[in-house]
């Protein structure tokens, strides 16, 4: 096993300056009582790719669909270098860069993607694509319906297939033929896995992450938790809270389900020892107002996320997980996972309470010659975001063979 470090400490929120970014299709008209993604923030290092519409499972259609992506790294002639590199629920594009007035967090995989790291940009032409149904400028939600308002309580339901499909018009439309590797943690891995079998000819290489082939039942009960916070929160206004003026939307509701979704990224025993049941500062937990130590970290992942992220999006994409199994309609789990001709990596965590290594390794038993390794950590699932020794050598020997 290899052992994960400390998390790196928390950056500090970056002011929002306006500035001025081209209007991609299907961005918001306006600023919003959300934390979407707004043109007028600046695009950053943001590019758009229109991709038309795409049919969904539903059987619904997104007309016009915009995807937002950042690369990194020079595209081979052949075209054979390219690598995609998918976020979880409320990550995005900026996997690498400072932050900014359009990127309010540092890139969040510099240690692993980047000049001389083992995804190397002087080697790989490197793509993140924000994810269809997210907030950061591909098309959600709060994105521009055709009638001119934002979708909404509209936005309709979408899975991790229609999310691979809205990334394979990408990719077609940047003319890459076949991707090197497809890599990805946690939701990203649920995208990642599904790469594998929906286009087993497109891919070379799969690297997943702490994820897993389907959603359990546990993973359910935490989604539809986080869910119901935003439902119920009086500023959520059924979805269409978006001409509400900026800070009045579902800010709480989002909020708490930060608060109950950090909790299953760590483990019990990293937060007892950093906090144990210390108060917060000179705050007084006995008079009814005061908070722990643990409380006040909450409430700041919570504010933070509140200010970049939207609660519709959240919702959107926390049910696209819920309903994620590559064995739907395919036979089964190890029918489907058997489809999978990519060469493939698959990490677990050993602390891991939300994606436990027993439910990993199941895709690891069911491709045919994948890599399996548990890395260790006192983290818990959120270690899969951590550079460490282990994962950059695994990585590494991937792409070497």
């Amino acid at each position: 096993m290899t052992i994960l470090g400390e998390h790196r400490p928390v950056e500090a929120e970056q002011p929002r300056p306006d500035g001025a970014a081209p209007r991609p299709g299907g961005s918001p008209v306006a600023e919003t009582a959300g934390g979407a993604w707004h043109p007028a923030r600046g695009a950053g290092d943001r590019r758009f790719a229109r991709i038309g519409a795409l049919a969904l499972e539903s059987g619904d259609v997104l007309e016009d669909v915009t995807m937002a992506y950042e690369t990194w790294g020079e595209l081979a002639p052949d075209g054979d270098n390219a690598v995609l590199v998918l976020h979880a629920l409320t990550g995005d594009s900026h996997v690498r860069g400072a932050a900014g007035p359009a990127h309010p967090s540092p890139g969040w995989w510099e240690d692993v993607v980047g000049p001389g790291r083992a995804i190397d940009t002087d080697r790989y032409h490197v793509v993140a694509p924000n994810v269809l149904g997210g907030c950061q400028g591909s098309t959600g939600p709060s994105s521009t319906a055709p009638d001119g308002r934002a979708y909404g309580s509209r936005f309709p339901a979408i899975t991790t297939r229609d999310q691979v499909a809205a990334e394979r018009r990408l990719r077609e439309s940047l003319g890459i033929r076949r991707w090197a590797l497809v890599i990805g943690g946690s939701m990203g891995g649920m995208r990642t896995i599904e790469w594998g079998v929906s286009h087993p000819d497109e891919v070379e290489r799969l690297a997943l992450l702490a994820s897993s082939a389907r959603a359990t039942a546990d993973q359910i009960a935490w989604n539809s938790a986080q869910i119901a916070s935003i439902r119920l929160d009086p500023a959520f206004h059924g979805g269409d809270y978006y001409g509400l003026a900026d800070g009045q939307g579902p800010s709480a509701g989002l909020g708490i389900a930060r608060r109950i979704a950090h909790t299953t990224y760590r483990t019990a025993e990293e937060l007892e020892e950093r906090f144990g049941n210390r108060a917060q500062g000179q705050e007084d937990p006995f008079d009814g107002h005061g908070r722990h130590q643990v409380t006040s970290y909450l409430d700041h992942h919570a504010v933070k996320l509140a200010r970049r992220f939207d609660a519709n999006s959240y919702i959107a994409l926390a049910s696209s997980m819920s309903t994620h199994d590559v064995g739907r309609g395919r036979g089964g789990t190890a029918a489907a996972l058997a489809r999978v001709t990519a060469r493939t990596l698959v990490v677990a965590i050993d602390s891991d309470r939300l994606f436990p290594p027993a439910l990993v390794r199941e895709v690891a038993e069911h491709v045919p010659g994948a890599r399996w390794h548990v890395a260790s950590s006192p983290i818990g699932h959120d270690a899969f975001l951590l550079a460490h020794a282990g994962l950059e050598r695994w990585i590494s020997d991937l792409l070497d063979d």
